[in-house]
């Protein structure tokens, strides 16, 4: 000892006479100093003349200690560190008391309890609780070993190999990348883990190391994590939908009831890759010659039942999601592009709506019915844009429909529609190779999209006249820009851009309401039941009504409420998806296209605090938000380039700068 400090004690440790602060309770007399006038500096020199090769070579094998143990167990002593060690060694000299203390000391000793300077022996039962617990501990070491050393590869390890353990971990990490899961709620060891490794700060890290290890797609959504879109439909599903594609050919309720429209001219539209089809035009030439349309929708509810469980599980989804690297559909793909869809030269079960219209548009008569129907074709937008261009005398009905409809159309405009049709780009996918795929608002495109919102009056207006309950859409009104606000800037995007930014969210409630963009005083989405479950839940408030002694009610206000509720919050949830997928993919698709610029105009402010804009790229057709130069007005002319995009990180950060500066 050196000296005193308070409680502490200033020391010379060890054959190299280290020095060090140890409080009094940590220090041990292990033997005194044998003489009072020669004070060693240090080990290794008198009076403490051993060296460390001493103190190793003085140590006692297993058998000496199990002796000690047997001989103390039975006469059941406690013994000091001198006498210990002459029990042991046969002597108390300082070399002896110190390779016995340092045997004691050892983590690995498990026969003598050495507390308070005093050594017992320990029982059999606790000797074998502490080597059962040493041995837990070094297979949990050597456990996180492994673990460590797969989380630390630099190439894709074989997860095969892994612990139920450590794909538990993984599984964790996964959700923790995703945002499901906090820092916190991991377990310790996996907490450690990410610390050593220094991925504990930022999830975009960890999302990083589990691409790298193979364990995570890189393009894999972090919003799906634990959604009901992070599985497929399960066994019980596909036994239904099996059970439901044997049963489809045989009697239904309502089947003899329904209207025999077969032998009716109609055809369906839609782009070439879509293989779920929910809607048919036709038009029927009457006697007098007025002209009637008709608009068929597929009738999914005829096979799938109200708290059955694909019903169930389409509530859960709400609609179908259209991912830029494929479908996630409301219903079993074999029920959904199958049995459900409007197959042409088939007979199909459908909801048919016709519709006869004055010459200035208003509705002069409608009806809607159950129906069988045999779409004569299967038409693409190409092929449908060509017979209107074109006109051919034996195939004129398209061009008379698509007249029809602009009056129609013309008919919303007078009543304050708001008409912002503009080529719309998205990124889809294959291989994952992502591409711009942009829709022009072609006059088909325009016809069928007319037709749908006439067919959502039409159900409105049944559904007021007869009291129905109904998930009705509606808009609030708007107090738009002036006209002559309207007219100093460019017509298209970013006149459009200025009259969106008034607008308020689309509304979903019981009660009819006015959409104030469509122009119409009621309406609801009516048209995709086998994408949308509230467009199935009003065919299904239809039939209830239509057949009052086939065993089902009408739902009430507030029945359809509770599950409009449950709808919404799986609709919201599958825009969010949605939403994350396209930019996921557009920030891919930048990274792909880093080096590149693009003229732009700029739209509109979004946060002009942070200089964040909203500009357009209008041979892309998309719509983006970028830094833009302080003071841009609407209808500026920039360049955009990317001056950041991590897909990963989900990071990506576009930068417009004024044209004339490059």
């Amino acid at each position: 000892m050196l000296s005193e400090q308070g409680s502490k004690r200033r020391l010379s440790v060890g054959f190299k006479a280290k020095e060090q602060v140890l409080p009094a309770r940590q220090i041990s007399l292990i033997t005194s100093n044998p003489s009072a006038t020669d004070v060693a500096g240090r080990l290794g020199v008198f009076p403490w003349s051993f060296t460390e090769g001493d103190l190793k070579s003085t140590g006692l094998k297993h058998r000496d200690w199990g002796q000690a143990w047997v001989l103390l167990s039975e006469s059941d002593e406690t013994l000091e560190l001198d006498d210990f060690s002459d029990l042991v060694h046969g002597s108390r000299d300082a070399l002896h008391c110190a390779a016995t203390w340092l045997s004691l000391k050892d983590e690995g000793q498990d026969l003598f309890r050495f507390k308070q300077e005093l050594i017992s022996p320990r029982s059999l039962q606790e000797i074998r609780m502490r080597r059962q617990e040493r041995r837990r501990q070094q297979l949990q070491q050597s456990r996180f070993q492994r673990w460590m050393t797969f989380l630390s590869a630099k190439e894709n390890p074989d997860r095969r190999e892994l612990e139920p353990l450590h794909r538990e971990w993984i599984e964790q990490l996964i959700r923790f990348s995703s945002g499901d899961l906090s820092f916190n709620d991991l377990s310790t060891e996996l907490r450690q883990s990410l610390t050593s490794l220094r991925l504990d700060q930022n999830r975009g890290d960890v999302r990083e190391r589990l691409v790298t290890l193979g364990q995570l797609d890189p393009h894999q959504l972090t919003s799906m994590a634990s959604s009901v879109w992070s599985n497929g439909f399960n066994a019980e599903h596909m036994a239904e939908a099996e059970r439901l594609i044997q049963s489809c050919m045989k009697d239904h309720p309502g089947d003899s009831e329904r209207t025999d429209l077969t032998d009716q001219a109609c055809v369906t539209i839609d782009d070439s890759e879509t293989r779920d089809i929910d809607d048919a035009l036709g038009l029927e030439r009457l006697a007098d010659q007025q002209l009637r349309i008709w608009i068929h929708i597929a009738d999914p509810g005829r096979l799938i039942t109200p708290g059955s469980p694909l019903d169930l599980e389409a509530r859960r989804r709400g609609s179908s999601l259209y991912l830029a690297r494929g479908i996630l559909p409301m219903f079993p793909t074999t029920l959904s592009t199958e049995v459900f869809s409007l197959k042409a030269g088939r007979r199909n079960a459908a909801w048919s709506t016709w519709v006869d219209l004055d010459s200035a548009g208003n509705i002069t008569a409608s009806g809607l019915c159950r129906s069988w129907v045999s779409p004569r074709y299967r038409l693409t937008y190409d092929d449908a844009d060509e017979l209107i261009d074109f006109a051919p005398p034996e195939e004129a009905d398209l061009s008379d429909l698509h007249a029809l409809l602009a009056t129609r159309r013309q008919w919303r405009v007078d009543r304050g529609a708001l008409l912002m049709d503009l080529p719309e780009g998205r990124i889809r996918c294959r291989n994952d190779d992502p591409t711009v795929e942009i829709t022009e608002p072609s006059p088909s495109r325009v016809m069928v999209a007319e037709a749908m919102i006439l067919c959502g009056t039409v159900a409105a207006t049944k559904g007021i006249e007869n009291a129905l309950p109904l998930p009705y859409r509606s808009q609030l009104p708007a107090e738009l820009p002036s006209a002559a606000e309207l007219e100093r800037l460019a017509d298209g995007a970013v006149r459009f851009a200025a009259i969106k930014r008034c607008l308020s969210r689309g509304l979903m409630g019981t009660q009819p309401a006015a959409h104030f963009s469509l122009g119409i005083p009621a309406y609801t989405q009516a048209t995709s039941p086998i994408r949308r479950y509230s467009d199935l839940l009003v065919q299904r408030q239809f039939a209830a009504m239509q057949t009052p002694d086939g065993g089902e009610t009408p739902l009430v206000t507030e029945s359809l409420e509770a599950v409009l509720q449950d709808v919404e919050s799986a609709i919201r949830e599958g825009i969010s998806v949605t939403r994350e997928d396209q930019r996921h993919w557009q920030q891919v698709w930048f990274e792909h296209h880093s080096g590149e610029r693009w003229s732009v105009d700029f739209l509109r402010w979004l946060r002009p605090q942070d200089r964040l804009g909203l500009v357009r790229i209008e041979e892309l057709a998309l719509d983006l938000a970028a830094t833009c130069p302080s003071g841009s007005e609407p209808g500026d002319a920039l360049l955009l380039e990317v001056s950041g995009v991590d897909s990963l990180r989900d990071q990506l950060n576009l930068v417009a700068t004024p044209q004339g500066d490059r």
